[in-house]
């Protein structure tokens, strides 16, 4: 299988590691210092499950679309921040050639909505979704650091297409030592993560602290609980669904199972905010507020949360 990488973070550069090093034909879209140390050093996945290290010399990376010329790919990988998307969807469609006629893009994103743009340009049966729940920080620009992982990856279809058609991506992942699965419900399992980063990402940002140290405090605790139960209501409203009936089954998992299992991670939206890049809020909290907007129903902890993260933003 030959796989197209766009987006050589900490989530791509994992995920990347992973099917080169059980035999896939890994290509990369990076640029500037990114992929100067990629060129030179190669990729390295340490921390959790096993340790990985791709010399540079299998590699083939590419600053841009156009340049990959002749090479097609059986799938192409967008793990890229969500504010990129919709130049990365315009681009893609003008070097569609590289995808090969039956290959597939997926989408290993945060937040809802992100096919939107892809779609654009895309037919349904070519596009997929994938519910990332695991931890990585980028200690350097080649080195991709696995610090928690709360459930496998999950890689499905919000149009039914055929999960035949993705199991091989997936049974790479697995294979490669990130577990990950193909389902039926990624839409559930896209709420599911929604709940999750939506509640800890940025009120984590806001208080410069790791997930676990948000549950000691009970204010801390009584603001994740109204997110929760706003998010709950406007995505019942909308028609959507994820694994747990009510808000309150979902806080027992959440407080009791989710949190525990990773304790010590510092939120991609903190990540961003130290090192003055902008943050994923628009595809995580101002999803509950547009929805919130639409179907008439008041979110003023989501509000509060997302003014917050811009104004933290426009300090930049």
């Amino acid at each position: 299988m030959k796989v197209l990488l766009v987006g050589s973070g900490a989530v791509g550069l994992a995920i990347g590691a992973s099917l080169s090093d059980v035999g896939w034909d890994l290509d990369l879209v990076a640029k500037g210092k990114t992929k100067e140390a990629i060129a030179k050093n190669g990729i390295v996945r340490t921390g959790l499950f096993n340790e990985i290290v791709i010399p540079a010399g299998k590699l083939t990376i590419y600053e841009k679309l156009q340049s990959i010329g002749e090479a097609r790919y059986d799938f192409i990988l967008i793990c890229t921040k969500t504010i990129m998307s919709s130049d990365i969807a315009e681009e893609l469609w003008r070097n569609k050639n590289i995808l090969k006629q039956e290959g597939k893009i997926v989408l290993f994103q945060n937040g809802f909505g992100n096919d939107e743009v892809f779609l654009k340009y895309f037919a349904k049966h070519q596009i997929y979704s994938a519910r990332v729940i695991t931890g990585f920080t980028r200690p350097e620009l080649f080195i991709s650091r696995i610090t928690v992982h709360a459930a496998p990856v999950l890689i499905g279809s919000l149009y039914g297409n055929s999960l035949q058609d993705i199991l091989p991506l997936a049974q790479g992942i697995n294979d490669g030592g990130i577990p990950c699965e193909v389902t039926e419900e990624i839409g559930k399992a896209l709420w599911a993560k929604m709940l999750y980063n939506c509640t800890l990402n940025p009120l984590g940002a806001i208080l410069n602290v790791n997930y676990g140290k948000l549950t000691e405090s009970s204010y801390a605790t009584d603001i994740m609980n109204r997110i929760i139960e706003e998010i709950f209501q406007v995505m019942i409203a909308a028609g959507y669904s994820t694994y747990w009936e009510d808000a309150e089954s979902y806080k027992k998992e959440f407080y009791n199972k989710l949190i525990p299992s990773t304790y010590d991670h510092r939120s991609s939206t903190l990540q961003d905010i130290e090192r003055k890049n902008i943050t994923e809020i628009d595809s995580l909290t101002h999803v509950i507020i547009r929805l919130g907007k639409k179907m008439n129903i008041s979110v003023p902890y989501n509000d509060l949360i997302y003014n917050l993260i811009k104004t933290k933003e426009s300090f930049y």
